[in-house]
C-alpha cells in the first residue's frame, strides 16, 4: 500500500456500525473516514460538494444496501449503486453488507459494483479489500467472482498440475469460513457472558454459573481452530497470549487482535476500549438504579443516539489533544475546560447548530438558548465527573491505572475494565449535562417531546414530578451521598449493565475535599463519625439491657406465671375431685 492515504465515504443505516468501522479503522496507518452517513441523500450531497472543492479529498464508497434486510431496501441499494457509477464513473465502490444472494451479488457486480465483503469479515481481510479496491483492482469475498460468475470455465489439468504444494486444500475456503462463522458466534455470547460477569452486586451462585459458561466458551473455541485449521495454516499462525481477545469482526463493533506486546499504540489502546464500549450501548439503557438520571426523561434510541455522538466527540478530542503534544500535568489544569468543550459540542450537534423552535410569538434557538447555561452544568454535574485525569491519561499516554488502591498495567484486563467504567460514567454524566438544560428552560415543549421523550414521562404532570425528583436529587447528593461518599474515599459510577445503566463504587483517596467541607456536608461527616464511634457501645450496651430484659421475661415473670397457673391448675383438680367425692356419698343407700 502507497503511502497516499485511503480516503473513505462510509454510507450504513446501522448507527452501531459505523460507529464500530470507524474506531476499528482508526488504528489502520492510511485508511480515513472522512465521512460518515446514514442515507444515500445525504451521501450524494456530500459527494457534490467534494467535487466542487477538491476530487482527490475522497477515493472510494464503502455502503451497505440500505438495512440489508427487506427487498425494497435491497433494490433501492442497487439503483442508488447504479446512480453513483453514473455520476462518478472512477469512482470505486465497496459493498460491505449483509446480503449473501449469489443473484443480488452477481446484480451488483453489473451494475459497476468494484468489490463485496460481507459483514463479520476479519478486520485483515477487510483492509486487504479496500486497498484492492481503491487501488482499481476488485475484490469479492471467498472468490465471490469465480462463485457468481456464470458459465466460468472449469480449470484444465495442466493449471491443477501447476498448483504449488503450499496451496490450499480444495475445502480450506469453505473450512475457513465455517471457522469464521463459528468463531463469531463463539465470541458474541463470549462479549455477552464477560459483560454480565462485570455486573456489580452479582449473586455468588450466578457468578460462579457465568465463569463456567466463559471457560467453556473459551475451550469451544479453542478446539474449533485446531478442528478447522490446517497444518499449514497452524504453523503460520502468530503467538497471542494464553487468553486470546475476541477474533476481529465488524458486526460486533471490531477489536483488533493484539500479539503480546509490551505495550499498545495509543491508537490501538483507544480502539480497543472505545470499541468495547460500543457493544456494550447495545444494551438497554433503563436506568436500574434508585437514583433518578437526567437522560431518563429521554426514549431509549435517544439516549443511545446521544450517548454514541458523546463518544465520538471524545474520540476527536483525545485525537486533538494528541496533536497538541499537551504534557500530563497540563491535564489537571485544562481537565474542567476539556469537559465543557465535550459538553457544548455535544450539545451543539445533538440537536443541530441551526435548529429552532417555536414558543408562542417567539422563534427560539435550540442551541443558543441551552448553551447559556453552562455555569449551572459545570457546578452541578461536569466538575463533579470522577477520575477524568486518570482516563485521559490512560489513553494518551498509557499511564497505570490506580483504582480501588491498587495499580493496574496498562495491557491488563482489569485495567480495561476499570477505564471501561470510568469511560461510561463520563459518557453517562455529560449526557445527563446535555439533558439537564432543556428540562430547566424547554421541558414541555409539544415538539421537544415527540422528538425525544418517552411514553412514560410525556404528560406535563409527570414531568414535574420527574423534575422535582431530580431537585431532590441534587438536595441530597450535595448535602448527604457527596459528603459521606468523601468520608468513605469512594466516587460513585454509572455504568452500562446488561440489564440497563447500573452504579457501583471505586475506592480513592479524597482527604484534600474531605478538609475542605463546611456548613451542613461538615455536620453530616461528624454525624457518621459519631456514629462509628458510639455505635459498637450503644450496640454493647443495648445488648446488655436486652439480655437483662429476657432474663427478667423469662426467668422471672415466666417462671412467675408458670407457678400461678400450676396453682390454678391444680386447685380446680381439687375441687373436682371434692365434687365427686360428695356425689358418690350422696349416692349410697341410708
Amino acid at each position: 500500500m502507497s503511502d497516499r492515504p485511503i480516503k473513505l465515504l462510509l454510507i450504513d443505516q446501522d448507527p452501531i456500525f459505523r460507529l464500530g468501522l470507524q474506531v476499528a479503522l482508526e488504528a489502520i496507518p492510511n485508511l480515513v473516514a472522512i465521512a460518515l452517513v446514514e442515507t444515500d441523500t445525504v451521501a450524494l450531497q456530500i459527494l457534490a460538494e467534494i467535487a466542487q472543492k477538491d476530487p482527490n479529498q475522497l477515493n472510494m464508497v464503502v455502503l451497505e444496501f440500505g438495512n440489508g434486510r427487506s427487498t425494497t431496501s435491497q433494490q433501492l441499494g442497487l439503483q442508488f449503486c447504479r446512480q453513483l457509477r453514473a455520476l462518478y464513473p472512477n469512482l470505486p465502490i465497496l459493498l460491505l453488507s449483509s446480503v449473501q444472494k449469489q443473484g443480488l451479488l452477481l446484480a451488483a457486480k453489473s451494475v459497476g459494483v468494484n468489490g463485496y465483503c460481507p459483514k463479520g469479515t476479519p478486520l485483515s481481510e477487510l483492509v486487504a479489500a479496500i486497498q484492492e479496491v481503491a487501488n482499481g483492482g476488485s475484490y469479492w469475498f471467498g472468490d465471490a467472482e469465480a462463485i457468481i460468475i456464470p458459465n466460468s470455465p472449469l480449470p484444465s489439468r495442466d493449471a491443477i498440475n501447476r498448483i504449488s504444494p503450499h496451496s490450499p486444500l480444495p475445502f480450506s475456503k469453505l473450512r475457513n469460513n465455517l471457522r469464521l462463522s463459528g468463531n463469531t458466534d463463539i465470541d458474541a455470547t463470549l462479549a455477552a457472558v464477560t459483560a454480565q460477569l462485570q455486573v456489580p452486586g452479582l449473586p455468588v451462585l450466578d457468578r460462579a454459573i457465568l465463569a463456567g459458561r466463559r471457560r467453556e466458551l473459551l475451550a469451544a473455541r479453542w478446539l474449533l481452530n485446531r478442528l478447522l485449521v490446517s497444518s499449514q495454516e497452524r504453523q503460520e499462525e502468530i503467538p497471542i497470549a494464553d487468553e486470546p481477545p475476541l477474533t476481529p469482526s465488524l458486526g460486533s463493533a471490531i477489536q483488533q487482535r493484539q500479539s503480546v506486546s509490551p505495550l499498545l499504540s495509543p491508537g490501538t489502546l483507544q480502539s480497543v476500549l472505545f470499541a468495547s464500549c460500543v457493544t456494550k450501548l447495545q444494551f438497554p439503557l433503563k436506568n436500574v438504579t434508585d437514583i433518578p438520571l437526567e437522560i431518563d426523561i429521554f426514549r431509549e434510541d435517544k439516549k443511545r443516539e446521544l450517548l454514541y455522538l458523546i463518544l465520538q466527540k471524545l474520540a476527536q478530542q483525545l485525537d486533538e489533544l494528541r496533536a497538541s503534544h499537551i504534557e500530563i500535568n497540563q491535564l489537571y489544569e485544562v481537565k474542567n475546560i476539556l469537559t465543557r468543550d465535550l459538553w457544548q459540542v455535544a450539545v451543539t450537534d445533538f440537536f443541530g447548530k441551526f435548529s429552532r423552535i417555536q414558543i408562542g410569538n417567539q422563534n427560539i434557538e435550540i442551541v443558543n438558548l441551552l448553551l447559556q447555561n453552562i455555569e449551572v452544568v459545570q457546578r452541578d454535574i461536569l466538575n463533579k465527573i470522577p477520575l477524568i485525569c486518570e482516563l485521559y491519561s490512560y489513553l494518551i499516554f498509557q499511564i497505570e491505572l490506580n483504582i480501588d488502591n491498587t495499580s493496574y498495567s496498562v495491557v491488563s484486563a482489569e485495567s480495561k475494565s476499570q477505564a471501561l467504567m470510568i469511560l461510561e460514567n463520563l459518557l453517562i454524566q455529560v449526557a445527563n449535562g446535555v439533558v439537564q438544560p432543556l428540562l430547566n428552560y424547554l421541558a414541555d415543549v409539544e415538539e421537544i417531546k415527540q422528538n425525544f421523550y418517552g411514553q412514560q414521562l410525556i404528560s406535563t404532570r409527570e414531568i414535574e414530578k420527574f423534575r422535582n425528583n431530580l431537585s431532590w436529587k441534587y438536595r441530597l447528593r450535595n448535602y448527604i451521598n457527596e459528603p459521606k461518599a468523601v468520608f468513605e474515599s469512594r466516587y460513585e459510577l454509572f455504568v452500562i449493565a446488561p440489564r440497563g445503566i447500573a452504579n457501583t463504587s471505586v475506592y480513592a483517596p479524597r482527604n484534600q475535599e474531605l478538609v475542605r467541607l463546611s456548613n451542613i456536608p461538615l455536620v453530616v461527616t461528624l454525624l457518621l463519625e459519631f456514629s462509628d464511634a458510639i455505635a459498637p457501645r450503644l450496640k454493647s450496651l443495648l445488648s446488655f439491657l436486652g439480655s437483662g430484659i429476657v432474663f427478667i421475661l423469662t426467668q422471672i415473670i415466666g417462671r412467675g406465671l408458670g407457678l400461678i397457673g400450676r396453682g390454678i391448675l391444680q386447685g380446680i383438680g381439687s375441687v373436682s375431685s371434692v365434687e365427686k367425692n360428695f356425689r358418690r356419698n350422696s349416692d349410697r343407700p341410708k
